[in-house]
């Protein structure tokens, strides 16, 4: 079922909604009874005290062991929801590890997943709050990230641009199982032509010919989470996709948004951003993501408000003075005697669990909510 059918569905059901079901506004609220979640995926919303008439939609998709508070806090698109008065959904993983399930759903496009729950979020709230069906956006870091590049390829009638920190192209990470672990893929070791890669894309919906989502794509030469190699094969993918050419960028602009990056800029379509020496804990720049999707330039990155997780920069960083992670100061409290994990949280502000990683691993800062034995 694609973008149409799920509309139609909800229209009918929003008139039996009540004013008083809708989100309180600036404030992060769960939303239950969106519509099919047979795969349990957990809704949340952010609504601005100051709302567009028929609002743009942000989809901003946390990364492993995440949540949607996390990324809620983590990133500055609530901040800027309250400047420019558009909506934002946070989906929250159901699974163990936090993981965002995307293998299913592909091969078979039909498969209920945690991809169709996200897309019955997304229609619920332009039924409910009358948002534009041509400003619909997505976002998301590491799992997050290879779930955007999944839901742009199997609902590319849904959205209209979508922005990925530190992902996979979509197909890459199949396991087969719910939220299982593609070491080939995460390792750069899945390397195949632009073709294949596009084919892959396509096959997530047969038969639809028409406009898909640009695409804007960020990875960091450091990254041994996820590593680099993925930045290349997501440009192939895409470049298939849009009918560029891989390796060909249109233009290619050192130092942009900032010194560590360099733009690779294909066309209209799709853009990629390259990081020396960044590493999987990725700055999520919401000035260039505002710019990518609505055309919007100068942002300022949000609330100045200390008690926010976000920097009061425009690109929200590992550090305020770094992109490269650094190794976490543990909370004063915490049980002694455990260990977390890899992939595990191990500090952040609230944080009570293990605060000490299990071998190799170390605790590696990410924002001061959060910090990951990696």
């Amino acid at each position: 079922m694609k973008f149409s059918a799920l509309v139609s569905g909800l229209m009918a059901l929003a008139p039996l909604a009540s004013a008083a079901e809708l989100a309180k506004r600036a404030t992060l609220t769960q939303v239950n009874n969106f519509g099919s979640n047979p795969s349990g995926v957990r809704m949340y919303i952010y609504v601005p005290e100051k709302l567009q008439t028929n609002p743009p939609i942000l989809t901003a998709i946390h990364y492993c062991t995440g949540t949607a508070n996390a990324f809620y806090t983590g990133t500055p698109y609530a901040r800027l929801a309250d400047q420019y008065g558009f909506i934002v959904i946070y989906p929250e993983s159901p699974n163990d590890g936090g993981c965002w399930d995307v293998s299913q759903g592909y091969p078979d496009p039909q498969r209920r997943a945690n991809s169709n729950s996200i897309a019955n979020m997304v229609t619920y709230t332009i039924a409910q709050y009358k948002a534009d069906p041509d400003r619909v956006f997505l976002a998301g870091t590491s799992s997050g990230a290879m779930m955007t590049n999944v839901m742009a390829a199997t609902y590319p009638d849904l959205f209209k641009a979508g922005s990925a920190y530190a992902g996979v192209p979509a197909g890459c990470f199949y396991t087969g199982t719910v939220a299982g672990w593609n070491s080939s893929c995460a390792n750069g070791q899945s390397i195949t032509t632009q073709s294949a890669w596009a084919q892959t894309a396509l096959n997530m919906y047969p038969g639809y010919s028409g406009p898909r989502p640009k695409m804007q794509i960020w990875h960091g030469s450091a990254d041994t989470t996820i590593y680099p190699q993925n930045f290349q094969e997501t440009l192939k993918q895409w470049a298939g996709v849009f009918g560029y050419t891989y390796g060909q960028p249109q233009q290619t602009i050192n130092g942009n948004p900032s010194s560590e990056f360099t733009k690779y800029v294909y066309g209209p379509n799709l853009v990629g951003y390259y990081g020396a020496g960044v590493t999987h804990n990725i700055a999520i720049n919401g000035a260039a993501d505002m710019e990518w999707f609505t055309g919007i330039k100068g942002v300022t990155g949000g609330s100045t408000t200390t008690s926010s997780a976000v920097p009061t920069s425009t690109t929200t960083k590992a550090s305020s003075t770094s992109t490269s992670s650094r190794t976490s100061s543990a909370p004063t409290s915490g049980p002694t005697g455990c260990t977390a994990a890899r992939w595990g949280q191990c500090a952040g502000i609230g944080y009570s669990g293990c605060t000490t990683c299990a071998s190799p691993y170390k605790c590696t800062y990410s924002n001061d909510w959060y910090s990951q034995c990696l």
